[in-house]
């Protein structure tokens, strides 16, 4: 079995709320001046990366996924499931929430619904994102969204760089000005925008809003998930787990030298180098990283190593 890993061209996609920093921080080659998310990992069909080396050179991640299952651990199911977007909200994103996978199959006739996890990369100080609200039922919910009650309803944290915050469907959310996030998601672009703070889009006409589909979804009342991180400490690396839940486990690495992290318990693995730049070897075969990249190490690498100074987020299906 090859076991080299797939190095990713991301997909860009320009919104209106973005803007350059996924060109002057990572050095992408961004589309234009609004640039809001980069699909570093992905086979969705509204934004497949393209691998940049090795055998599979030129080939979509979706290709890939499905002529070369071996490389994936021959993980079950017809599509790819997971998906990392780097996010640049230099203007507040929409207020919006995602189905699970019952409502997205039923409804919108799509393999998933979305529940999704955010690293805060960077962000202006003072900054903050809208993460749950404040009513109490449906009826509660429905009734503030009908009276635009929105400073009362909506629920407004402040975050920092380094943060972490787990959304899983049905969680009433928005990625706030000044706000750099990875996110890591389930592979879906099902958005239900409750709010958009009455803004015109891209044509000069407001954005569409999805008012039933977000109050049929949205958990009522909203609790916050409890997060236990699981922290490895080793002599020049730390090895942080921020999340395991039903779709993925995701973690930070931090390698200040060298490192053996692996232990091979996963399908493959996603990783998006943060910061920093250094060699990862597999099988005493070294390939360069460096910031910006998105690559995923395949099932067929049993030994797996790092050397150099790297932040990167790491994810797996489960």
């Amino acid at each position: 079995m090859d076991k080299t890993p797939l190095f990713l061209q991301p997909a860009f996609h320009e919104k209106i709320w973005g803007g350059t920093r996924l060109r002057d921080l990572f050095g992408y080659d961004i589309p234009g001046e609004t640039t809001g998310e980069c699909w570093g990992i992905s086979a969705h069909p509204n934004g497949p990366a393209t691998i940049k080396n090795g055998p599979l050179q030129g080939m979509t991640l979706d290709q890939a996924w499905s002529s070369h299952r071996e490389l994936f651990g021959h993980y079950s199911g017809d599509d790819f499931p997971l998906l990392t977007k780097i996010l640049d909200a230099k203007k507040d994103l929409s207020v919006q929430v995602h189905p699970d996978d019952a409502y997205a199959r039923e409804k919108e006739h799509v393999p998933f619904g979305k529940t999704e996890c955010w690293y805060i990369i960077d962000c202006d100080e003072g900054s903050e994102i809208v993460y749950g609200h404040t009513a109490p039922s449906k009826e509660a919910f429905r009734q503030a969204v009908e009276e635009k009650k929105w400073d009362s309803l909506l629920r407004r944290v402040k975050v920092k760089p380094g943060d972490f915050f787990y959304v899983p469907s049905g969680t009433i959310h928005a990625i706030c000005s000044g706000c750099l996030i990875l996110e890591t998601q389930q592979s879906s672009d099902t958005t239900y925008r409750v709010y958009d703070y009455d803004r015109p889009g891209a044509d000069g006409k407001p954005r569409e809003l999805h008012i039933e589909q977000s109050i049929e979804v949205a958990n009522c009342p909203h609790h916050d998930p409890e997060l236990t991180y699981h922290v490895r400490q080793e002599a020049q690396a730390r090895f942080t787990e921020l999340l395991r839940e039903d779709y993925f486990t995701v973690s930070h690495w931090e390698i200040r030298g060298h490192a053996d992290p692996i232990q091979k318990n996963w399908p493959f693995l996603l990783m998006s180098v943060l910061d920093g730049e250094g060699t990862l070897v597999i099988e005493s075969k070294n390939y360069p990283l460096k910031k910006g990249d998105h690559l995923i190490v395949p099932s067929g690498a049993e030994s797996v190593s790092f050397d150099g100074t790297l932040d990167l987020i790491v994810s797996n299906p489960v």
